[in-house]
C-alpha cells in the first residue's frame, strides 16, 4: 500500500482484467476469471466509480440505475489491504451524488458485509426477492 493520497474518478475506462484483480483482492466473490462476463458487466453499468492508489486501481462501485427512482449498487469491492480507510464508504458517497436524493439506492449483500452496510447509512428490508443466476 502507497502512502499517496486516494483519488476518485467517475466513468474512468477500467479493463476486465483490473476489475478482475480487485474482485479477487477484495474477497467479494464475483465471476472473476470470467473476463467476457467482466467486460460485459463494465459496458453495461450505468455508474463506475474507481478508488486508485496512484495508477493501481484498489476500489470499484459499479451500478444500475434509471437515475429517477432507484440504483442497484451491484459491486462495492475494496481491495483487503486497503479496507478499513473509508475508501468504500466514500464510493458509496460518489454514487449517492450521482444519482441524487430523490433515487433510492439498494444493494444485495453478501453474509459477511451485513454489518458493514449499516455503518455507512443503508437500512435492512426484510421485503425483497430474487430469481438466482443459474451460472
Amino acid at each position: 500500500m502507497s502512502t499517496q493520497t486516494i483519488t476518485y474518478k467517475n466513468d474512468a475506462s477500467i479493463t476486465a482484467e483490473q476489475l478482475s484483480s480487485v474482485f479477487k483482492a477484495s474477497g467479494i466473490k464475483r465471476p472473476s476469471d470470467d473476463l467476457e462476463r467482466l467486460e460485459s458487466m463494465i459496458h453495461h453499468a450505468n455508474i463506475l466509480i474507481t478508488a486508485w492508489d496512484s495508477d493501481k486501481l484498489i476500489g470499484v462501485a459499479r451500478a444500475i440505475t434509471d437515475y429517477s427512482y432507484c440504483c442497484y449498487l451491484s459491486d462495492l469491492a475494496v481491495r483487503l489491504d486497503y479496507q478499513s480507510q473509508g475508501i468504500g464508504r466514500e464510493l458509496v458517497q460518489r454514487v449517492q451524488e450521482t444519482i441524487g436524493e430523490e433515487v433510492a439506492l439498494i444493494l444485495l449483500s453478501s453474509p459477511t458485509a451485513m454489518q458493514y452496510y449499516p455503518k455507512l447509512g443503508f437500512e435492512k428490508i426484510d421485503n425483497g426477492f430474487k430469481i438466482a443466476r443459474k451460472r
